[in-house]
Order: C-alpha cells, then structure tokens, then sequence
C-alpha cells in the first residue's frame, strides 16, 4: 500500500486530472469514430495501437514536465508503438526513420545523461537549463534545408498507402510535413537530451505539424493526443522556466558542463 500511496503522492491533483481525462477522452473518440481497415489491418488493431499511443505518450509528457528520468523507460514503448503504426499503415517514412535511428538512442542515453543531473535537493528531479540565443538561427536554417530535401526524397516514393484515399495531392504534403516533423523532432530530442527548456517549445511546433497530419489523415482519435500535447507543453514550460529563474547557482554550474 504504501508504494501506491507515493505514486499517487507523487503527482498533483492536476497533473492525475489532465492524465485521466486525455485517456478517457481517448476512448470516447475511439468508439465515435472507429478507424476502418487499412491495407488488409483490422480497423479494431489499429484503434489499439493508437489509444496505446495515447496512454505512453500523456505518461510519458507528465514524466517530462516534472523532469523525471523515467520519461525515456516510457518513451521507449512509445517509440515502438509508433513504428508500428507507421508499418501498418504503410505512411510516414521520415518519422520512422527517425525514431529508429535517432529516438530510440537518444532516449537510453537521455536516461544515462539526466541520471547524471540530479537536482541538489529532490534527487526526483533532474537540473534542466535553457538554450544560448546564438544557436536559434543555425537551428531553423538546418531545419528548413532538412524538410526540402528530405520531403523532396519522399515524394520520389509511389507509396500507395490506402490512407488517403489515392489523393498524390495529400501525399505529397503530407511527405513535406513529416520531414519537417521529423527534422523538429530531432531538435527536440537533442534539447531534451542537453536538458534544455527550448525542448518545450520544439514540441509546440510538432504538436502543430502531426494535428495537421493528423486531420489529413482522419485520425479523430489522435487529436486528443495532440490537445493534451498542448495543454502539458504549457505546463511543462512554467515549471522548467520557474525551476530555472529559482535556481540561478545550479543553472551558472550546469553552464561549465558539457552535457
């Protein structure tokens, strides 16, 4: 009983709120708009696959906005379970790509790396900082010359994918948008790994780029998802930028530091 009364303890009163609602919301979508087969896949596995999504990713953001270490355990389940999706529905090549050869990686030596970064008091948190003003421009340049090119590969497939219908149209933007996604998903996942708060705001720009994709897409269900995205960025960004401001001792130190 009492390791289930310090889990509970350990999140707020909002924080099981916003889990809670965001996984039923979930499963009130799902049985609202039910996803039909897809390239010879029951409609009803791919429904799993995403409310399974669902339930890591929201854990797995909560884990991040109190800047706990376990958030990689549980990205990690996150990560196979969109490479899944991705193989089943047969779209989204960019992304898979990246969470295979960059997500997964990045998350074991995230967890490495945070380990390393307790906090002086509350051995729970990890010390985060936040980004040099000098990087910003290199970042967007890098960005836009990755969803170019890379959306520009993409096209070249004939990916025939049942998910839109046939329409080249939608594919083809959707390729742009994936490379993009992806390309910011790679900033956001070196900015988690250096502990930088800019990580919250990488993961406002993809929670925009994968509700389009998204809606193009008709997955309903995920844009629960993507609210709850946007509600726990917010969050997540007042605490990491008030642990910040209210640890200016530890922020000077983690600045000689290269990770």
């Amino acid at each position: 009983m009492s390791g289930k009364k310090s889990l509970l303890g350990y999140f707020s009163t909002y924080e099981k709120i916003w889990f809670v609602s965001i996984v039923v919301l979930s499963f009130v979508f799902a049985f609202v708009f039910p996803e039909e087969d897809i390239n010879g896949v029951n409609g009803a596995v791919i429904m799993g696959l995403y409310l399974l999504d669902t339930f890591l990713n929201v854990l797995c953001e909560l884990l991040i906005s109190k800047q706990s270490r376990w958030n990689f355990i549980v990205s990690l389940g996150v990560e196979i379970t969109e490479i899944l999706i991705c193989v089943v529905l047969s779209y989204r090549f960019a992304t898979m790509a990246a969470t295979l050869f960059f997500w997964i990686p990045i998350d074991i030596i995230s967890f490495c790396n945070w380990s390393r970064h307790p906090d002086d008091d509350e051995e729970e948190l990890t010390v985060v900082r936040k980004l040099s003003g000098k990087a910003e421009a290199a970042i967007i340049a890098g960005i836009v010359v990755w969803t170019a090119g890379v959306g520009y590969l993409l096209t070249r497939f004939t990916m025939g994918s049942e998910l839109f219908g046939g329409n080249r149209d939608i594919e083809v933007l959707v390729c742009y948008l994936d490379a993009c996604a992806s390309a910011v998903g790679i900033c956001n996942g070196l900015f988690i790994l250096f502990r930088l708060r800019e990580q919250w705001i990488a993961w406002y720009i993809n929670t925009f780029l994968e509700t389009a994709m998204n809606i193009l897409a008709g997955q309903w269900v995920l844009l629960v998802l993507k609210a709850g995205y946007l509600t726990n960025t917010t969050y997540g960004y007042i605490r990491w930028t008030r642990y910040i401001k209210e640890h200016p001792q530890i922020i000077e130190r983690e600045k000689r530091e290269i990770l």
